[in-house]
């Protein structure tokens, strides 16, 4: 399988770059619809593809979507990013705004090396869970600067297997960051947290396996359950996750877990 994809992966970047200099191999280069049947694990999908002196040439989003991995253009750098984004190299903390929004018909690879299969979307941002889109992530109300810079978590897609069907659990690393900022700020206004002008409180992006019992967990989105835990212990060690939930293929809703020690 490695083999196979990075062969396509590299017809698809070939491919793009010998479509996208029109002028300098026009005159060289003939594109035709290919007839050939495309297979991804064993099983078909359909993909426009195009055969270049012998060669299949398909969309490399289009790839991403069908084995598991994400496809992003940046217009503003002219730059296209397969798999996470690199770091920034600011010293200060970089909020995330992009996040994986699901479709029906996406199929994910877990990490147990399930293919998982969502089929239904609609109650993202929808659902009776919540009345709508979180929204932006929190602005700073303090000096943020005062924390250590978090590296995003691993992106992990947890399958299990149960006794009503198939559940699914891929971390979202945007609503993560919106419950570590939140917690910031909540620190903020909270004196006895800090000693000089550095906070006691420290705050992780991932939940330690042999804590994750004593963990809390909440839906939808409510930041009184990370403001009103701060209040009550401003000086702990927290840990927060965030996770999109999947039953059957259908989205369920983001599940958020914190930890306070």
């Amino acid at each position: 399988m490695k083999k196979t994809l990075a062969s396509m992966l590299a017809g698809a970047v070939l491919g793009a770059v010998l479509l996208g200099g029109a002028q300098a191999v026009a005159e060289t280069v003939t594109a035709q619809r290919s007839s050939q049947r495309i297979y991804v694990n064993g099983r078909e999908v359909q993909m426009e593809a195009y055969n270049i002196a012998g060669n299949n040439y398909v969309k490399l989003r289009d790839i991403g979507k069908e084995v598991g991995f994400a496809v992003d253009y940046d217009a503003a750098t002219n730059s296209v990013y397969v798999g996470e984004r690199p770091a920034s190299g600011d010293d200060n903390i970089e909020k995330r705004q992009d996040q994986y929004i699901p479709e029906a018909g996406d199929r994910i690879v877990c990490d147990d090396g399930y293919v998982y299969e969502v089929t239904d979307t609609t109650r993202y941002d929808s659902n009776v869970f919540a009345s709508g889109p979180v929204g932006e992530l929190p602005e700073p109300t303090c000096d943020w600067s005062a924390f250590p810079k978090l590296a995003d978590p691993v992106l992990e897609k947890r399958h299990f297997k149960t006794a009503t069907g198939d559940d699914l659990f891929i971390r979202n690393v945007r609503e993560t960051r919106r419950m570590e900022y939140t917690l910031y700020n909540a620190l903020g206004r909270e004196p006895s947290a800090w000693s000089g002008g550095k906070p006691l409180a420290t705050v992780s992006l991932t939940i330690p396996a042999d804590k994750e019992m004593y963990a809390a967990a909440f839906w939808p989105w409510d930041e009184t359950n990370i403001t009103d835990l701060v209040h009550s212990r401003p000086n702990s060690r927290y840990a927060v996750e965030a996770w999109d939930y999947y039953h059957n293929g259908k989205f369920m809703y983001v599940r958020y877990v914190i930890l306070s020690l």
